[in-house]
């Protein structure tokens, strides 16, 4: 796997990717709902997907590809290179906002996460890193993550997951929330993730998400010291989705032992 190539190519699409998204803002969407009526697609999810499933075919035939609007592959068949794509994590906000989305890419191989990259297109901030190589904000190196306590730290948390839902008892997470200094909702998986490996805020706790709004922004704590389980303390579910709880070094210990009991 030449990964220097592939991540080349990688930044190059999602820029052009970026650019068509910026330019859709004065076209009419065609909006969609998929689960329920609060999990919109619109028609240029489906285009920038099939812009980088061309792209990929013509460029790295040999690779799979998993996205979230058409899976032409299943993650269960780890074997060789896999690009993991959303191709507008935070569609919600692209629709009534116009920001606060990102297109977010993870490129594994055999199961192991390679290269992930998070393109925040408004803020024109890509969050890139491969394996082994440190990660990056644009041209900026992200520093380690330093240790911070509970009472300090900045949690990223939708407010569903605080009040009554089918799948936490909402009792076990709101004495978190009183002890925290703040918490914070983006509303893109991708963008929270991204913010957590750059050190905006602390942590980030959901209790789904599919393996697309994850991939990319596993890699980049991982390279820089976070710390990513489910929320029963376990490994991802990259076939399936999962619940996700990311932070930097120390808070799954000091959150798992106090408040989720693990």
């Amino acid at each position: 796997m030449d990964r220097k190539k592939i991540d080349t190519y990688a930044k190059a699409w999602v820029k052009e990717a970026g650019e068509r998204l910026k330019k859709s803002f004065s076209e009419e969407l065609t909006i969609e709902t998929k689960s329920n009526r609060n999990d919109l697609v619109t028609n240029l999810d489906k285009e920038i997907e099939l812009f980088f499933r061309h792209k990929i075919a013509e460029t790295f035939s040999d690779h799979k590809v998993v996205g979230e609007e058409a899976m032409e592959a299943n993650y269960s068949n780890v074997s060789g290179v896999v690009w993991i794509i959303d191709p507008i994590d935070g569609t919600m906000n692209f629709v009534h906002q116009q920001r606060n989305f990102a297109i977010s890419i993870g490129i594994y191989e055999d199961g192991v996460g390679q290269i992930g990259l998070i393109y925040d297109v408004i803020h024109d901030e890509l969050y890139h890193a491969i394996k082994g190589e440190g990660a990056f904000m644009n041209e900026q190196r992200l520093p380690m993550l330093e240790e911070v306590e509970v009472s300090d730290m900045i949690l990223s948390i939708n407010a569903t997951w605080i009040g009554e839902n089918n799948r936490i008892d909402p009792s076990i997470l709101t004495p978190l929330v009183r002890d925290v200094r703040g918490t914070r909702s983006y509303g893109s998986a991708a963008i929270e993730l991204a913010y957590v490996a750059a050190g905006r805020t602390d942590a980030y706790m959901t209790m789904r998400l599919a393996p697309w709004d994850f991939a990319g922004g596993v890699v980049l704590l991982q390279e820089v010291g976070g710390e990513v389980t489910t929320m029963d303390n376990q490994p991802l579910d990259f076939v399936n989705g999962s619940s996700l709880f990311a932070s930097k070094p120390g808070l799954h210990k000091q959150i798992n032992e106090t408040y989720l009991g693990k």
